[in-house]
């Protein structure tokens, strides 16, 4: 198999910290698997009839990939995903797709379909200028958060304890960029500073773990230092994390899920999930294997298989790898 990732930075741009991508790589080449890394600003579109000539890249034709896996999460532009659409219309397999990318992005949008197929969700309002502080706090109350229409990794996302921070904020944001698009939704107290990530891959969840705030805050966020721990993936939780994936037609999923008693609510569904955290607490668990795995089952490609890839345990942190994919 030949495959594309689409990422913010090229190969000779990766740091160290790009966990995810080294992982991807790394195990695509133990796979057989000849992977790629391009930035969206490396190619050029030509709506043609010529297909095989309607992408270059650094001005050039490739030979053209049997996937393309996005990995620009929430950063997505309009380029990147009239890159994807092309790139479809070829009849590459992408994971995720373009219109399901362009869904998740909208924390707006995929609460309301997630709502409208009645799965539980925070009550969510659309902030307009000047924002009605009454109304809100006879919506949703005190605390609220507060939420930019598309963020990732914790960012844009705050936390309002009373009526007069959250006016404070929604006066810094209206003097700042009155246009900007927020959403404001009711505070789950059970779930302060930890919820959680479940990975689903194929209509299946391969594995759940909690988070914990770092610091005591309220976001719990690996990436800005939470801590997490391994999660059993009850009914309940994998038949919400299942649905949201399928509803939201993403064949790779990080589902977020929030404490809410006794049970749960949907929190938001990521397209390009990291899973730093993931394989760092779940022992046994390799994301890029299973990936690859299910893209074999997808594109129908086990013919190429001459010798079956061995069971890793959990996969050496990138500091680890480092010096490897130095020398290599």
């Amino acid at each position: 198999m030949k495959g594309w990732i689409i990422y913010r930075k090229d190969l000779t741009q990766l740091s160290p910290e790009a966990y995810e991508i080294h992982r991807l790589l790394s195990e695509a080449e133990a796979d057989g698997i000849k992977l790629e890394v391009f930035r969206p600003e490396q190619f050029d579109l030509i709506v043609t009839r010529e297909d095989e000539k309607s992408i270059l890249i650094n001005g050039e034709k490739h030979e053209l990939p049997d996937f393309v896996m996005p990995r620009m999460g929430a950063g997505t532009t309009y380029f990147t995903l009239a890159i994807l659409r092309q790139i479809e219309r070829l009849g590459i397999y992408t994971i995720n797709n373009s219109n399901s990318i362009e869904i998740v992005k909208d924390k707006l949008f995929s609460q309301q379909i997630l709502a409208q197929n009645n799965l539980p969700v925070p009550k969510t309002m659309l902030a307009k200028f000047p924002v009605d502080v009454g109304l809100v706090e006879r919506t949703l109350g005190f605390p609220v958060v507060v939420k930019t229409i598309s963020g990732s990794q914790g960012s844009g996302v705050f936390l309002a304890e009373t009526k007069r921070s959250f006016r404070d904020v929604m006066d810094l944001i209206e003097s700042t960029n009155r246009n900007a698009n927020m959403i404001m939704q009711e505070f789950i107290a059970p779930s302060k500073g930890m919820d959680l990530r479940v990975f689903t891959l194929g209509g299946r969840a391969i594995a759940c773990f909690r988070r914990r705030s770092g610091d005591g805050g309220f976001k719990a966020n690996f990436s800005s230092g939470g801590k997490v721990e391994p999660y059993k993936i009850a009914p309940e939780i994998e038949w919400l994390a299942t649905q949201t994936s399928n509803i939201l037609n993403l064949d790779m999923a990080g589902i977020d899920l929030l404490f809410d008693n006794d049970h749960f609510k949907i929190c938001e569904a990521n397209s390009s999930p990291g899973f730093e955290g993931l394989e760092s607490c779940c022992e046994g668990v390799n994301i890029p294997q299973e990936l690859f795995h299910f893209l074999r089952i997808r594109l129908g490609k086990f013919s190429e298989i001459e010798h079956p890839h061995p069971h890793h345990p959990t996969p050496p942190h990138p500091k680890a790898l480092q010096s490897q994919l130095t020398e290599g």
